[in-house]
C-alpha cells in the first residue's frame, strides 16, 4: 500500500466536497476510499440499459456520502458487490 499511495494525496470522501471548492484536484495525483452505505437496486435508464447507484462514506462523517453511478461494462462486472464493501 505504501508503495501505490507514493506521492498521492489521500482525500477523505467527507473532505471531497470542500476539497472540490478550494483546490484544483485535476492538477494533484489524489486518492479516496469509500465504504459501500447503500446501494439502490438496480435501474433502466431511458435508453434501456441498466445502471447502479451506490452510497459511499468513509465512516468519519456519516452525514456526508458520495453517490457513484455505475454504468456499462462496470455495472455488469460489479454490481453484486455487496454493502459493506470497502
Amino acid at each position: 500500500m505504501d508503495r501505490k499511495m507514493a506521492n498521492r494525496k489521500l482525500i477523505r470522501l467527507s473532505q471531497l466536497k470542500n476539497k472540490l471548492a478550494t483546490e484544483n484536484l485535476e492538477e494533484i495525483d489524489w486518492v479516496t476510499f469509500g465504504v459501500i452505505v447503500k446501494k439502490v437496486t438496480p435501474q433502466s435508464a431511458n435508453n434501456g440499459r441498466t445502471f447502479s447507484i451506490w452510497r459511499l462514506n468513509d465512516l468519519q462523517d456519516l452525514n456526508e456520502c458520495v453517490s457513484l453511478f455505475l454504468f456499462g461494462e462496470v455495472h455488469k462486472e460489479h454490481w453484486k458487490t455487496d454493502q459493506g464493501t470497502v
